[in-house]
């Protein structure tokens, strides 16, 4: 495991990806640097096809770069792998997806307290630190399995796994896609609530104009991938 000091949640250098053999399918993400302090947010917009959603992949180590380092608290995720690999992200990282990705066969608190289980948190604490989230964010139906919730409820579930092993960066993909407006912004308000209580950096993207006037960072790669370009955010 390669660490470096560094009071940033996120460090990007030289990121280069690429997929595709021929020029017409050929799809590539090049982001020269980027970095993302410990307890910021930001939001990342762009159209769909421009990487988005792979770019986080790659921080979270979903996916390998071509090159590049990708630095995470400290350590870079490309120099892990397997085990190691897994461990890390269940400390580190926390993922929000716009499915939510809840597993079935689970109740409410199994599907938080599973997250716990890369986290390096005792295992006799697991209980204590799921049962704070469920009364934190309102979770009256512990029991209950995903498909009895309702989509809000859902959400909630999915947030609460997401920040159960207090990460140092959480990484929300569309995460209001599948809601209403209504729900949406609470939704948004909830993860960024959650995220500055427990320091966590918070990288969002999204297709939502709306978010735009929510967050005070907003950025979009350009059309050469090359960096990250700042996104005028309405008064």
């Amino acid at each position: 495991m390669t660490s470096t000091s560094t009071p940033h949640a996120l460090h990007i250098d030289g990121l280069r990806f690429s997929h595709g053999e021929r020029p017409g399918d050929r799809f590539a993400i090049e982001l020269d640097e980027f970095t993302l302090p410990r307890s910021e947010e930001m939001l990342l917009v762009g159209a769909s096809g421009t990487g988005k959603s792979t770019l986080l992949s790659l921080i979270a180590g979903l996916i390998q770069p071509d090159r590049g380092s990708i630095v995470v608290d400290g350590t870079d995720v490309t120099t892990l792998h397997g085990a190691e690999l897994d461990r890390f992200r269940g400390q580190s990282v926390g993922m929000i997806f716009q499915t939510f990705n809840l597993l079935e066969g689970f109740t409410a608190r199994e599907n938080i307290e599973l997250s716990l289980l890369f986290s390096g948190t005792p295992t006799r604490d697991h209980r204590s630190r799921t049962d704070v989230l469920l009364k934190r964010l309102g979770i009256d139906r512990p029991d209950a399995m995903p498909g009895e919730l309702s989509v809000g409820q859902q959400q909630r579930i999915a947030v609460a796994r997401a920040l159960a092993p207090r990460p140092t960066l959480v990484l929300a993909d569309e995460p209001t896609a599948s809601l209403d407006p209504e729900n949406a912004t609470r939704a948004i308000d909830l993860i960024r609530e959650c995220c500055r209580e427990d320091e966590a950096a918070l990288l969002c993207t999204s297709h939502d104009p709306v978010l735009r006037t929510v967050f005070d960072r907003v950025e979009a790669l350009d059309d050469a991938n090359k960096a990250f370009v700042g996104v005028e955010v309405p008064e």
